[in-house]
């Protein structure tokens, strides 16, 4: 309760808590003349009382400018001024030196869909969109996150799909624009990016474009090569086409010839025309705003063309000209890499560096150009320092390893592109495409495991064509099942063994249609006992093999970070290391790749350990056996990897030997890469 005195003051009462230290100013009034020692006594006894909840200001900075209570907060004050800088540069620090991360096309393998035989969705015997979205499961069974799919424009299919229609849409054998958009749309849902075929070198002859330049059109005259010619009189010169005979065709509506560097049916476009630049990259610009995640461009070495347009050096002089009629009878010094080839793709680069700006929308793009003997043409794919073109070229050169059982063999080869490849770049491996035959018929069958391992365990970025994973193999195919155009030219030349449906299980047509007795291809005779169905349950098979590896190379610092170093090559074994600076842990590869088992003797690697053990034999009965460095014993077609724990890294006494392109450190004692 409250109790009001004369003065109007209110006293509290009851339950109420009065401070003693708390003066009345009324009653502080009547002391005025008191006496001054009880008034130092009444102020020492108020400094004395503790602070308390509700306190009013004044009470409040009294107490705050003490130094027990200022101290100690200025102490924390500056102790999270301290903790705050300290943070900031322990984080600039771990940016400025932590490697650049890896990208999606660097970390996953790429596998390649030949659409028409990769599944069929529909029952007319010849893959589509709808197919590949149906076997998604398969990719993430393997870790596959990088998927280029063949050709699916609009095409007349004279070189199926490789002749263009229409840039902008979809063969209704394949399926619908919407078809693409539901596949790309799971495909990214599920982590993986789509890479498409680009074709820029030509068209198809049923073209809008080339039937408006045929006929003379103002704007679109130009837009293909044309030149004077009869007829009936000889070509305009002695330019040979990539399937054979002449590469000018004479075209009556227009009276002149165009040039085909491939079919007939596909004439050249003349990139010399700005209006055809601006087209193809509004092409571009047109899938890349649909959302996919790169491009492959086919056969760019054949972009741009000699002007002057002469007869190109014959390999034998002595040929009777009239009798040149094939790709080898010529020195191609005017119709591949010409001056202007690269300014077109640095500017695709370009365009596509826009679009890679999204955060984790980083669009790939790789190109294909087989420059046989002459490598350093394939390594000016890459770009220079300055001017970034494709993030790596496509390396055909594995597809001589059928050539020569032999590891030294295999060290040249892949010693040729490593030696060749620009310092920091990234390398990448393949043994088979559409266009080539199968690894498993062309080296053997004993052979498709330590390929795969060999793919799988190098530097760089390993590219595996549908089928390779299980160990399919070249079709036989009549000539009157023969569909490839360059087979009708010529049978030997024929890449229709290669493009075989894909066996997905012992069910009929291998799985690949499993609706209709129809298929556009035979399906290879094995295909009860090589399928994807039959080697899932098999832990010694191909493909438990092909995951097992694939696994390991992503989930395993030295695979994807670490140093490459040839340690012994010989007539039959191929054998390196891989490790990173600073982890303790590293693989051995040792690779049979001639025809007898082979003992191997890496005494004289003092860096490795006396005793190993193998964590993964392509012979299964040979895992975890154990070995002395000494004596590796192998079997032909033998693959190993073996783990050991490094304690001196072979790298730094052998710098001839090893090579790296995203150099790391790994600092143990707080589990991180660095810079180094």
């Amino acid at each position: 309760m409250s109790v009001k005195k004369d003065s109007g003051a209110v006293e509290l009462g009851g339950d109420c808590t009065r401070n003693p230290g708390y003066v009345d100013p009324d009653s502080a009034a009547e002391t005025i003349h008191e006496d001054p020692d009880k008034k130092r006594d009444a102020d020492a006894e108020y400094t004395q009382i503790k602070p308390y909840a509700g306190m009013p200001k004044e009470v409040l900075l009294l107490y705050s400018s003490r130094a027990r209570y200022r101290v100690p907060r200025e102490i924390l004050f500056w102790l999270m001024v301290a903790c705050t800088l300290a943070l900031v540069a322990l984080t600039v620090t771990v940016i400025a030196l932590s490697p650049r991360c890896l990208n999606w096309w660097q970390v996953s393998p790429v596998y390649q869909v030949y659409l028409r035989s990769f599944r069929d969705s529909d029952g007319d015997g010849v893959g589509d969109l709808k197919g590949i979205q149906e076997q998604l499961d398969h990719f993430q069974y393997l870790n596959i996150k990088s998927v280029w799919v063949s050709p699916f424009y609009s095409s007349p299919m004279r070189d199926f799909g490789y002749d263009v229609e229409d840039f902008r849409a979809i063969d209704p054998l394949f399926g619908t624009m919407h078809d693409f958009e539901e596949l790309l749309s799971e495909m990214q849902n599920k982590g993986m990016k789509l890479i498409m075929d680009f074709i820029p070198n030509h068209t198809s002859d049923r073209h809008r474009w080339f039937n408006l330049s045929r006929t003379g059109d103002p704007h679109y005259k130009d837009y293909y090569v044309w030149t004077d010619c009869n007829e009936t009189a000889a070509r305009p010169n002695n330019w040979v086409s990539m399937f054979g005979k002449s590469a000018w065709t004479y075209d009556e509506v227009r009276g002149q010839c165009y040039l085909h560097q491939f079919l007939k049916e596909q004439p050249d476009l003349n990139f010399r025309n700005p209006h055809v630049r601006k087209e193809m990259t509004d092409i571009i610009h047109f899938w890349l705003d649909k959302g996919v995640d790169g491009f492959r461009m086919g056969a760019v070495k054949h972009l741009v063309e000699a002007a002057h347009l002469r007869d190109e050096p014959q390999v034998d002089p002595n040929q009777a000209p009239e009798s040149v009629a094939s790709e080898w009878d010529l020195h191609h010094d005017y119709t591949t890499s010409q001056l202007g080839l690269h300014d077109l793709l640095r500017d695709w680069r370009a365009e596509m560096d826009g679009y890679s700006r999204e955060a984790g929308r980083y669009r790939f793009m790789v190109t294909e150009s087989y420059d046989y003997q002459e490598v350093d043409k394939t390594m000016m794919y890459y770009g220079t320092p300055l001017v970034k073109e494709s993030d790596f070229p496509f390396n055909f050169y594995l597809l001589d390893l059928p050539q020569n059982t032999s590891g030294l063999w295999v060290q040249h080869l892949v010693q040729l592109w490593m030696s060749n490849m620009p310092k920091g770049e990234w390398a990448n491996w393949l043994v088979g495409n559409h266009d080539n035959p199968r690894i498993a018929s062309s080296a053997g069958q004993n052979y498709t495991r330590v390929i795969n391992m060999l793919l799988l365990t190098l530097p760089g970025t390993p590219t595996t064509y549908y089928g390779e994973e299980i160990g399919m193999e070249n079709v036989n195919v009549t000539d009157s099942q023969t569909q490839d155009p360059a087979g009708k030219y010529n049978a030997s030349a024929s890449r229709d063994p290669q493009r075989s449906p894909m066996q997905w299980s012992g069910d009929i047509n291998a799985g690949f249609n499993n609706q209709t007795n129809t298929t556009w291809l035979p399906v290879h005779p094995d295909y009860k006992s090589v399928n994807v169905e039959v080697q899932k349950e098999d832990k010694g098979s191909v493909l438990a093999q092909y995951r097992f590896l694939n696994t390991l190379r992503q989930s395993e610092l030295p695979f994807q970070r670490g140093w490459f170093c040839y340690v012994h090559a010989d007539a039959n074994v191929f054998s390196y290391l891989r490790e990173l600076d600073g982890l303790r842990r590293a693989f051995l590869v040792v690779l049979n790749f001639g025809d007898e088992s082979a003992i191997t003797d890496l005494s004289s690697v003092r860096e490795l350990p006396d005793q190993l053990e193998v964590l993964m034999s392509t012979n299964q009965v040979n895992d975890g056996r154990a070995l002395q460095k000494s004596r590796i014993l192998t079997e032909a077609g033998e693959g190993l990897v073996i783990q050991y724990s490094i304690h001196t890294r072979f790298n730094p006494k052998h710098p001839e030997q090893c090579y790296v392109s995203e150099k790391a450190c790994y600092l143990n004692v707080i589990d991180i890469l660095y810079k180094c």
